[in-house]
């Protein structure tokens, strides 16, 4: 399991003077990139290969509030990999300085051609650094269907 540990700051909370929604999105995207930097997708890295990241959707379950000053550490694992690697699934937690866990969060993605904007798989040796990581408990193999579970057509107003 991956960790990056944060502290709340004033940005970082709302009206109620607990820690924003926006927060909780910025931190584990801060937690994903560190991530992937740390699997030598940087910007450079992805710049070679023409691709970048994109989330489909990110469902945050909040269990307890968080305050300003407050440490807080968030978690990354690896749910889930197309065999490609098109698709990706990660699960963040994110724990208060005494260990609980106060919210979850599952985030499913995919990797897009930044040239013809549609998803692409990863080059193999950048698929291969995937394929060291530590999987979580539930990881599944990705299919096309698993990124439709939760899909949502949007109405057109015309």
């Amino acid at each position: 399991m991956y960790i990056k540990e944060f502290e709340i700051r004033w940005s970082d909370v709302d009206a109620n003077g607990h820690m924003a929604n926006a927060a909780y999105l910025n931190f584990m995207s801060h937690t994903r990139m560190a991530f992937l930097m740390e699997l030598g997708f940087n910007q450079q890295s992805m710049v070679t290969h023409n691709i970048g990241p994109v989330v489909f959707h990110e469902h945050v379950y909040y269990f307890k509030e968080a305050f300003i000053g407050t440490p807080v550490r968030v978690s990354l694992e690896l749910n889930g990999l197309s065999e490609d690697g098109m698709f990706f699934e990660f699960h963040h937690n994110f724990y208060d300085e005494k260990g609980r866990n106060f919210a979850h969060c599952e985030v499913m993605g995919a990797w897009i051609d930044l040239t013809t904007r549609s998803l692409t798989g990863l080059a193999r040796p950048l698929l291969n650094s995937f394929n060291k990581v530590p999987k979580s408990g539930t990881f599944k193999v990705l299919t096309r269907e698993d990124t439709r579970k939760f899909s949502v057509r949007p109405k057109d107003l015309v």
